[in-house]
Order: structure tokens, then C-alpha cells, then sequence
């Protein structure tokens, strides 16, 4: 057993726990945070993706006591109060889910790739900070599976906000 403490969207939480639980299952079954989904467990499908520190990683294969002292943001956190996060309100107008179930990790997912600088795989000039065009979307989301197959409407979103925090930026 470990005693860790971890802030957990917004709120610090203490707990004491067996060293071999994952994050995701802390979330799930210790704090009943059920947003974040068990898919495959393995780290391949992206259901359990939540922001540790500002980073998106997969719940299920972080360890909760590698976590202690650090800030998980998990789909319930997204949101501020009743106001969607820009990402959950483009995933509603742009119809980016059919059944739901990848979408909580999906969507911290896209949170977390926003705030990621750099080339990606798909990156023709690696000496820039590529706009984020529907190829780079698709190549940085690829760790997130969606069995429906929403993909065009997921990346259309994704790219609404982007584009719309890119005339942000360009506006100051």
C-alpha cells in the first residue's frame, strides 16, 4: 500500500492504495470518475486517455502511485462549470460521436495535441510549427480508435478549434 496525493480535476486527493492500480482504475473505482473508459487495457485504443500535467497519456498504463503529486485532467474536468469546453461543443455542433464510447479520450486527447508544438510524422518541413490541417489532425489523433468510424467529423471538430484559437493568436 502507498499513500499518494494527486490533484485531480482541480480538487487535491489523498488516498491510500495498492501500488500495482493504474490511474485509470483509481479514477474509475476509487473517486467513481467513469468518464475515462476501459477499452482494450493494453494502451492501444485511446478510450482511457486523460492530460497528466497538461500531457495526454493513457490511464490505464500510468501507474497511480507514478502520479502522485501531479494534476490528471480527465473529461469530467474539460468543462468549466456549464460551459463546455470548446472541444466538447465542437464535438456536439460537428456530430463527432455515434456511440460514445471513445469519445471522453478522444477529447482530452485533441485538448492535449492543441497544446503540443511541433512536427508530427506527416510534417513536410520539421524546422516548423505546422498549422494544424486535417493530415496532421488525423496523424496526432492516431492513438485514439474510434470502432464507429466518426473520424471525418472528430477531425472536423478538432480543426474548428484549432483554426479558431489560430485567429485568436493571430488577433493579438
Amino acid at each position: 500500500m502507498a499513500e499518494i496525493t494527486l490533484r485531480v480535476n482541480g480538487v487535491e486527493r489523498s488516498l491510500s492504495l495498492d501500488t500495482r492500480v493504474s490511474l485509470l482504475d483509481l479514477l474509475r473505482e476509487h473517486l467513481g470518475l467513469t468518464g475515462s473508459k476501459k477499452g482494450c487495457d493494453h494502451g492501444q485504443c485511446g478510450a482511457c486517455t486523460v492530460l497528466i500535467d497538461g500531457r495526454r497519456a493513457n490511464a490505464c498504463l500510468a501507474l497511480a502511485v507514478a502520479c502522485d503529486g501531479l494534476e490528471i485532467t480527465t473529461v469530467e474536468g474539460l468543462a468549466d462549470g456549464e460551459e463546455l469546453h470548446p472541444l466538447q461543443a465542437a464535438f456536439v455542433e460537428c456530430d463527432a460521436f455515434q456511440c460514445g464510447y471513445c469519445t471522453p479520450g478522444q477529447l482530452c486527447s485533441a485538448a492535449g495535441m492543441l497544446r503540443e508544438p511541433g512536427p508530427s510524422a506527416v510534417t513536410g518541413d520539421l524546422t516548423e510549427d505546422p498549422a494544424l490541417t486535417a493530415e496532421e489532425i488525423r496523424e496526432r489523433m492516431s492513438g485514439n480508435l474510434c470502432r464507429c468510424g466518426a473520424y471525418v467529423n472528430i477531425v472536423a471538430a478538432v480543426h474548428r478549434v484549432a483554426a479558431e484559437r489560430a485567429r485568436e493568436v493571430a488577433g493579438r
